[in-house]
């Protein structure tokens, strides 16, 4: 885990909203605004053709990383839980393609997509997943909890749901210091259901927060398709906390972006929360330790993977524009799979953390105690 200093704000409160009886229209969906062509909205259009390539780059970085992550795991290299993005590449990569410096991102166990969308490096991640003293978190939190506070990333919670008040926190936070940005707190469709989920909403929408909850709807919460485990549309649960909401299909990354878009300028420049479901699909279990075969079929696994494979789409999407090539796109994965192999060598070559190391990173007072301002006896049984 990171270290973390924890210090006494100046007394500093927002205006609470006067008590009387409001007459509320309720904020729908803004999917009849969408253009009819994703890559013609201005944010699309603005890109040039080496940013465009990039973002096919990561998307294929993400799947090749998962993979080799997979192929570790099976060889009994990694321990724990491995809950893989494969198939969600667009969702990540669509929506950190739009942060700001003063942007945020948080979001659930599965979280490697997320990590290398926001630009961290191959090597710690893999080696966190071992375990090793070199990972992200040094070895300590593994696959579920990778952490960048030096690129506003925030995690990796395992806890379902459990990270969606922290999302509102960022967003809090990013209101108190008067900065234009916003947090986009990523969850599952088994997170929707959470009651500190709708706690969040509640106060995002009382304190209009600028925070954008972002739906992950894979289909599946664990073992159970949302169609039985859910009612209604998801993200139309925001009009019962008057906030914005939307859709989009999280296998067009142009769409994601253009989507995300409009509800990040709302959050910068009006402070409004809002909700978005993107529909996505994972191709692999739950986690790794999930048989899948007892949910759904191998058929509708391979259609999804035929048909709408965000990569296979987005490469498609720009052979057609004419910014990208059959060879560079080969090469493109033929760099991805061998920056993979490489992070597997670095973290079966680096050490594991000691034992003396469980002691550190508890307390951030107790690793400098020069510092420290609390009272008191730090103590480790």
């Amino acid at each position: 885990m990171n270290r973390a200093c924890f210090r006494a704000l100046p007394t500093k409160t927002f205006p609470l909203p006067t008590f009387k009886r409001l007459t509320v229209t309720k904020k729908t969906s803004t999917t009849a605004e969408k253009p009819v062509n994703f890559a013609q909205a201005p944010i699309n259009a603005a890109l040039t053709a080496a940013q465009k390539v990039d973002l096919f780059r990561t998307m294929v970085r993400i799947r090749r990383f998962e993979e080799r992550s997979l192929r570790a795991y099976q060889g009994k290299k990694i321990g724990g839980f491995l809950h893989l993005y494969i198939g969600q590449e667009a969702v990540a990569v669509g929506c950190c393609s739009l942060m700001g410096k003063d942007d945020h991102v948080i979001t659930a166990y599965r979280d490697h997509g997320h990590a290398i969308a926001v630009g961290m490096e191959l090597n710690p991640l893999m080696a966190e997943l071992y375990g090793k003293a070199t990972g992200c978190s040094k070895g300590k939190g593994g696959s579920m909890h990778y952490f960048a506070p030096d690129k506003n990333y925030w995690g990796g919670h395992g806890i379902v749901g459990g990270q969606i008040p922290l999302g509102a926190g960022l967003a809090y936070a990013v209101k108190y210091q008067g900065k234009k940005g916003a947090a986009m707190a990523f969850m599952g469709d088994g997170a929707v259901n959470q009651g500190a989920v709708h706690e969040a909403y509640n106060l995002a929408a009382l304190w209009k927060l600028p925070v954008i909850f972002v739906i992950e709807n894979n289909g599946y919460s664990m073992g159970t398709s949302q169609a039985r485990s859910s009612a209604g549309t998801l993200a139309k649960r925001a009009e019962g906390y008057d906030m914005a909401w939307g859709q989009c299909n999280g296998a067009d990354v142009y769409e994601v972006r253009a989507t995300m878009d409009r509800f990040l300028k709302l959050a910068h420049e009006k402070h409004e929360p809002a909700i978005v479901e993107i529909d996505t699909y994972r191709y692999r279990g739950h986690s790794v330790a999930d048989p899948d075969n007892t949910y759904r079929t191998k058929a509708e696994i391979e259609e999804y993977r035929n048909n709408k494979d965000p990569i296979q789409l987005f490469q498609k999407t720009l052979l057609a524009e004419g910014v990208l090539t059959e060879a560079t796109a080969a090469k493109i994965d033929e760099e991805a799979r061998a920056e993979s192999d490489h992070a597997a060598d670095f973290a079966e070559a680096s050490p594991f953390p000691t034992a003396a190391d469980i002691q550190t990173d508890v307390y951030w007072e107790a690793d400098h105690p020069a510092e420290r301002k609390s009272q008191g006896r730090l103590f480790f049984e």
